[in-house]
């Protein structure tokens, strides 16, 4: 039967409609149905991790096809985050641990374990401004220095728990000063704020220094170690050690840089020296032997009768310029065997011709005193026991030639430039060992 094309077209037209209607309520009506291919994982957080839910089935976790390789990826990802830290870790394995001393000088023998040791710079360079500071590495240490009449007690920067105090107990006022500056670092220590703490002391020249034992660790006191000046019977290489006196910062000494012209030139004196001569000493003794003598004409000499505690433009001048032109230093006792005097002349490489005697008081007596600290580096000084020896000292050197002269003079200064530096290491190594080990 042949169908009317008028009826073929209305029955397309109606089928048309009808899938278009069934197409829209599938779509917006009926429950939608996920392919498996085409599922998408979502958690519902307040849904059970399985079960029925409104009637129908539930599953939390449905299929991911990029769920393999995301596990992959993450894996992969993580493997390579605990790869880096782990190299970072070895590389900060590898690093030498590194640690902050702070060094407040409030005496000037701080002056010369910071630029003649230590060697660490000073800002700014003006010696009388108010306030200087400096930086340096050494060792594994990281020390910052701080001098000057405005480092008052509170108002230095502390910024790490490990200080070293420099202070003066020549005498009682410089006694009654420091303690002052102890009782301070006491009360940082008894707050936490600081933990280790070594003092380096310019003691008394008769060796009288009771007034710091108390402050002691090994007396009950807080001062871990302590690097004390003159041949102290205390020293024991565990946690008291002994020091050099210096060259006299206080009086402006500077830091002398060894130069060809220094070693190489022709000194016109024997030997020297200018300072105090005190009634009934070895220094009136050395005197009348030079003026009996006639040494006197060959020798700089300038005698006084009264100790000046500071020194002119002029007269610090006239001093390094007769250690700069003799070829030996007269170093006479004072109160103490071991005087700046000794350390100046190294610094112009003149020899130091030492007065080996001990004085009264209670410093150390043993076999190598005095100057012990100096003869174990192996000091290259002429040693007398009675001035009486320098005619025959001074006859031996008219017969030493000027290449002789200029070997010895670079020998001196090599050997007090290694003493610095053996100093140096050592306080750097005392301050690590014994502040921190436990580390």
């Amino acid at each position: 039967m042949k169908i009317p094309k008028r009826k073929l077209f209305l029955l397309i037209i109606f089928a048309y409609v009808a899938f278009s209607l069934y197409a829209a309520y599938n779509v917006f009506f009926s429950n939608k149905v996920i392919s498996r291919v085409h599922r998408v994982v979502k958690k519902e957080s307040n849904a059970p991790a399985g079960g029925v839910r409104d009637g129908a089935p539930f599953v939390a976790d449905e299929w991911n096809p990029w769920e393999d390789e995301e596990v992959e990826y993450n894996s992969a990802l993580n493997k390579k985050r605990k790869a880096f830290k782990q190299y970072m870790a070895r590389i900060d394995r590898s690093k030498p641990k590194r640690y902050k001393v702070q060094i407040w000088g409030k005496a000037a023998i701080g002056l010369y374990l910071w630029e003649h040791i230590l060697e660490g710079p000073l800002n700014p360079t003006d010696k009388v401004a108010q306030w200087r500071e400096g930086e340096l590495q050494s060792g594994k240490v990281d020390f910052s220095f701080y001098t000057g009449p405005a480092v008052v007690q509170g108002h230095v920067p502390l910024e790490m728990n490990s200080l070293v105090l420099v202070v003066n107990g020549r005498e009682q006022q410089k006694v009654s000063y420091s303690t002052r500056w102890l009782e301070h670092v006491q009360a940082l220590v008894l707050s936490n704020t600081v933990s280790h703490v070594a003092v380096v002391l310019l003691g008394n020249e008769q060796c009288n220094n009771d007034w710091i034992a108390p402050h002691l660790k090994r007396n009950g006191g807080f001062v871990d170690l302590l690097f004390l000046i003159y041949d102290s019977p205390w020293v024991n290489d565990k946690d008291v050690f002994q020091w050099p006196l210096g060259v006299a910062t206080y009086r402006e000494f500077p830091m002398i840089r060894p130069n060809a012209q220094l070693i190489t030139s022709n000194r016109p004196y024997l030997c020297n020296f200018l300072g105090t001569v005190y009634k009934n000493s070895s220094r009136e003794v050395l005197m009348n032997v030079l003026k009996q003598s006639g040494l006197d004409k060959e020798c700089l000499t300038t005698a006084r009768e009264k100790w000046v505690p500071q020194e002119t433009t002029e007269s610090l001048r006239r001093y390094q310029t007769a250690l700069a032109q003799s070829e030996l230093t007269l170093c006479p006792v004072g109160i103490n065997t071991e005087c700046y005097r000794i350390y100046e002349a190294c610094s112009y490489g003149s020899v130091p011709v030492v007065e080996d005697v001990l004085t009264p008081g209670n410093c150390a007596a043993g076999p190598s005193s005095p100057l012990r600290l100096l003869k174990a580096a192996g000091a290259p000084f002429i040693f007398v026991s009675d001035w009486r020896e320098l005619p025959a000292i001074l006859e031996r050197e008219r017969g030493i030639s000027q290449e002789q002269k200029v070997d010895r003079r670079r020998r001196l200064l090599e050997w007090y430039s290694g003493f610095r530096q053996q100093m140096k290491e050592r306080f750097t190594e005392v301050i690590e060992e014994n502040f921190f080990k436990t580390v």
